[in-house]
């Protein structure tokens, strides 16, 4: 990391735990300001600037500044953002499937979009400097949302999430009720299972590519591992979620952009 850069993670709290995977948490006293790609994960996320906000990149090339609170649903695309001044960030990364009550309106309306939620966290607090403190504070928070609404998991949806993380097939449905699931998957999750499961499969490969060993000849070997057919196939991918080579993003991304490239979070059982 630079100096003075810390990126840490934390679990969430027991009652949250079916809908959020992690808690994290980024510093950057003076970031380099280089634009960063951030690869989509297949989850949506809360992420409140107790800084200077990002300025992200839009359809036309231009830089925009984000809320400073912000939802952050399914991408289906790289983000391209670049820091404006100092950085200090607390987040709750949400589980595919545990953000639909949360947000109050169906997941596909976020996909791809940063909605501005400040208004809804007026008052909120963190300690500056203090990751635990943060992690903490963002906790308590959301343990308050979930006790003033009703947070419910779809256990045939989340069924069908583990299958796609775990590049398994599925329980066998009906044309029905295939059509039936896949109406509120894309309600709960913002993405078709296909697209879920395309995104999962990337991120094992790009966090494969990720380690300091890998070479293209590994990263190959790995992807015809994780279900690709071949080398072009496995470029698309990585042309279509990361907007460039795997090889280009190493040598070019630094700071929050690879912090969350080396997210450790694990699925909900």
């Amino acid at each position: 990391m630079g100096e003075g850069e810390r990126y840490k993670e934390f679990a969430p709290p027991d009652a949250l735990r079916p809908f959020v995977r992690l808690l994290w948490t980024y510093a950057a006293p003076s970031p380099s300001g280089g634009v960063q790609r951030i690869a989509p994960d297949g989850c949506p996320e809360l992420i409140v600037d107790l800084a200077d906000p990002y300025e992200e990149q839009d359809a036309d090339g231009v830089f925009r500044l984000q809320p400073s609170v912000i939802f952050a649903g399914q991408m289906t695309r790289p983000m391209a953002i670049r820091p404006v001044g100092p950085v200090e960030i607390v987040a709750a990364k949400f589980e595919p499937d545990g953000a639909r009550e949360f947000l109050g309106r169906p997941l596909i309306e976020a996909t791809d979009q940063r909605l501005d939620l400040v208004a809804r966290l007026d008052g909120f607090t963190a300690p500056p400097g203090d990751p635990a403190g943060q992690a903490a504070a963002m906790g308590a928070w959301l343990e308050n949302q979930r006790g003033a609404s009703d947070w419910r998991i779809d256990p045939a949806v989340r069924a069908q999430v583990a299958a796609a993380e775990s590049d398994l097939e599925g329980p066998p449905l009906s044309p029905a009720e295939r059509r039936a699931l896949q109406r509120r998957f894309r309600d709960r999750v913002g993405v078709a299972p296909r697209t879920l499961r395309s995104v999962f499969r990337f991120r094992r490969i790009f966090d494969h590519a990720m380690g300091e060993e890998a070479d293209a000849a590994s990263w190959l070997e790995a992807g015809l591992a994780a279900g690709y057919f071949d080398q072009p196939q496995m470029a698309r991918d990585f042309r279509r979620f990361l907007g460039c080579t795997a090889t280009a993003w190493a040598r070019e991304q630094a700071e929050l952009a690879r912090r969350l490239a080396s997210h450790s979070y694990k699925p909900a059982p």
